[in-house]
């Protein structure tokens, strides 16, 4: 009985935000520009990577915790996530995220797929919007490694036993290997054709997705594999294009960086004409930028070469009459640390620096249209340095030190940062 009057409940809240939402426009993007109800949206969002399975009632699921992240990151003016729409593979591999949604090709967890409804309902509710990212490069959620072991390529290496060097050895196989590419097809037209089981509305309908995304930092890894995985990337963005008509459609690139440093190779994904925006990703500390006994010391120098390396991928963008979003950078804790407790002065200069270039920029109607810090935390209490199964989830996967590059609602410098920034752009919408 319980559970029936639970279920009723839900039935009930998403008729009513159904009704409250049907009049919001879809998030488009024309004149170098995103638009949101007809004005120009500029934002600060946040990397919300576990929110399909804080959504779900199994195993790593917290619908109270979800409900209460979200209200703190709406009160913080934060109403753009980018999210995974699941993991893949076999679970208890470690610096795997799981629960995963795909454990083998075509076979789906029907809990994770019911978190991800819950998530959307939850943010529709809120009137946020969400950028889903349905494969990866990397190791952490299977993505590349899963489609080419399943494509019979053999066991992919695992970077932190192997190291990266043999991991991205064999991933570079993905770019000409049509059976994982079919593969990866055959997941974006299941959950593309997928109905919310809450709201009763099909993704493809529902504007709170602002963009289908076709990966987390999908990169060829190597120069020779540059041409097909360009290929790949047209004929993934032809797929979504045509089945789904309203969406936005991105890459989840992080700019020349993944391109093998070629920004012509950049400027080529980009000008797909189904790609409706542009994303770069910046990460000094990773990119040799911010050494980590010095962090605060190196935080002008990561300043002024993200300014750099913003202002020729916007330039790129410019080019192709596309808005350009930010939507991975971090910046790790004072002293290279890791606990709740440590100090973030070298993080919030960086932060405050990357909002007043979207703020400059927003107030000229620029095409730098946004941001996605990496990565909300929120209520979490990291328990190991390395997630184990049973911790709580942080903006960290599970290849990372818990803590790194997380932003924790105990962060009050941080997101007073965050709050202040977004106010400012609201005024610009």
């Amino acid at each position: 009985m319980r559970k029936f009057y639970r279920w009723l409940m839900t039935m009930a809240l998403a008729l009513s935000v159904g009704q409250a939402y049907a009049q919001s426009s879809f998030v488009e993007s024309h004149n170098a520009q995103l638009w949101r109800d007809g004005k120009p949206y500029y934002y600060v969002g946040t990397n919300f990577w576990y929110g399909a399975i804080l959504g779900s009632e199994g195993r790593g699921g917290d619908r109270k915790r979800l409900c209460r992240e979200l209200d703190r990151m709406k009160r913080l003016g934060i109403d753009n996530l980018r999210i995974l729409v699941g993991s893949d593979g076999e679970e208890g591999v470690k610096t795997k995220v799981e629960p995963t949604l795909q454990r083998a090709p075509g076979v789906y967890n029907d809990t994770i797929l019911a978190g991800l409804d819950y998530l959307l309902m939850e943010m529709q509710r809120r009137k946020m919007v969400a950028v889903l990212y349905l494969n990866n490069s990397w190791e952490w959620s299977g993505g590349y490694g899963f489609y080419l072991e399943h494509a019979g390529m053999g066991r992919a290496p695992r970077p932190n036993d192997d190291g990266y060097p043999a991991y991205m050895n064999f991933v570079e196989q993905y770019a000409t290997n049509q059976k994982a590419h079919e593969l990866f097809y055959d997941y974006v037209r299941f959950i593309l054709g997928r109905t919310n089981r809450y709201t009763g509305q099909r993704y493809v309908d529902d504007p709170t997705i602002m963009s289908w995304q076709i990966g987390n930092e999908p990169r060829a890894f190597s120069k020779q594999a540059l041409p097909p995985f360009k290929a790949w990337l047209r004929e993934a963005s032809a797929l979504i294009r045509s089945l789904d008509s309203r969406h936005l459609i991105s890459i989840g690139t992080e700019g020349p960086w993944g391109c093998e440093g070629e920004i012509e190779s950049f400027a080529d994904i980009c000008a797909d004409p189904n790609i409706d925006y542009t994303n770069v990703h910046v990460w000094p500390y990773n990119w040799g930028w911010a050494n980590k006994d010095s962090l605060i010391d190196n935080v002008n120098r990561a300043c002024r070469n993200s300014k750099e390396y913003i202002e020729q991928s916007l330039e790129v963008s410019r080019k192709l009459g596309k808005p350009l979003v930010m939507e991975e950078f971090g910046y790790p804790r004072d002293g290279f640390l890791f606990s709740k407790e440590s100090s973030t002065r070298g993080r919030d200069t960086y932060y405050k620096y990357i909002f007043s270039l979207i703020e400059a920029n927003a107030r000229q109607r620029g095409n730098f249209a946004g941001c996605n810090f990496w990565g909300w935390g929120g209520l979490a209490l990291p328990r190991h340095e390395q997630w184990m199964p049973g911790d709580d989830y942080t903006g960290d996967p599970a290849q990372e030190q818990q803590g790194l590059n997380s932003v924790f609602a105990s962060d009050a410098s941080t997101l007073k940062i965050v709050k202040q920034a977004n106010k400012a752009l609201r005024k610009m919408r």
